[in-house]
């Protein structure tokens, strides 16, 4: 099934299944808990990231051909860092470049959002998809200068600031998706071909990352976890890349569809 989540004319915030046809119904109860798919079409207005996380996990250097491409040696264990739930985006909203902690080193990342649907603590690998509500696409915007030179050592600086999560466009639950380390991964800047890989490539598959991250700690239903991302990164181009206003990025999952934010200045 693949679920959006959109207000309505009246400014009410529902959760729809989409058809085939492109149209959706609205959807009952909680996507989390117990709900029915109604035969009432649903009223979309504007679309909404498909969930409001309850916490962003994100690992860094996961792909091989990523810390190839940046020289980093491949990590021992998964690299772990977390985004604020302020990073949120909806898609085919903006991407806000900072203006007042300014930035001129804004880059894209494409990845594969993990989204856990139930408590989840001392997984085992062989369990871990179970807790697995489904998918979405994501961008980890990275302000790198923020993130490697001016962040006293930690990423988090560069990685949450307002509109650096966007996520969408919708929420493909995981009996739609099967293997998650089997799916192509793209992103496309202004239509240009950035980043092509697929989830294989990752060095911490998801039943891992899972198994890590819930040892000794609890996933709560609605943890959104960021898988890492493949090479190609603007910081890895020759010159750099960096986002500007207006350019448009999109992430392009396989089985999920695409992900499209414009790029824009932070209004002071």
């Amino acid at each position: 099934m693949k679920i959006i989540r959109y207000t309505d004319s009246a400014l009410q915030i529902h959760c729809g299944a989409l058809n085939p046809d492109g149209t959706a119904c609205r959807i009952a109860g909680d996507i989390f808990g117990e709900f029915t798919v109604t035969s009432e079409t649903a009223d979309v207005k504007k679309l909404l990231a498909p969930i409001v996380p309850t916490s962003i996990l994100c690992i860094g250097l996961n792909y091989r051909q990523h810390a190839a491409e940046t020289g980093a040696t491949v990590p021992e264990y998964p690299v772990l860092f977390t985004k604020g739930i302020n990073t949120l985006q909806n898609p085919g909203d903006p991407i806000c470049i900072p203006t007042y902690l300014r930035s001129d080193e804004v880059d894209y990342e494409c990845e594969l959002a993990v989204v856990i649907g139930k408590p989840c603590k001392n997984v085992s690998r062989e369990q871990a998809l179970d807790y697995v509500l489904g998918y979405t696409c994501a961008d980890d915007v990275s302000a790198r200068d923020w993130q490697i030179k001016k962040g006293g050592g930690q990423w988090c600086r560069g990685k949450t600031f307002d509109t650096f999560s966007p996520l969408g466009p919708c929420l493909v639950t995981a009996d739609e998706i099967g293997d998650p380390n089997r799916l192509r991964i793209r992103t496309l800047l202004n239509g240009e071909m950035m980043q092509d890989s697929n989830t294989s490539d990752m060095i911490f598959d998801v039943p891992r990352l899972i198994e890590f991250l819930s040892g000794s700690n609890t996933l709560l239903p609605g943890t959104v976890i960021l898988t890492g991302t493949p090479q190609g990164v603007g910081m890895a181009q020759k010159p750099p890349r960096w986002l500007k206003e207006g350019d448009v990025a999109s992430i392009e999952i396989e089985k999920i569809g695409t992900l499209t934010n414009p790029v824009v200045a932070e209004e002071l």
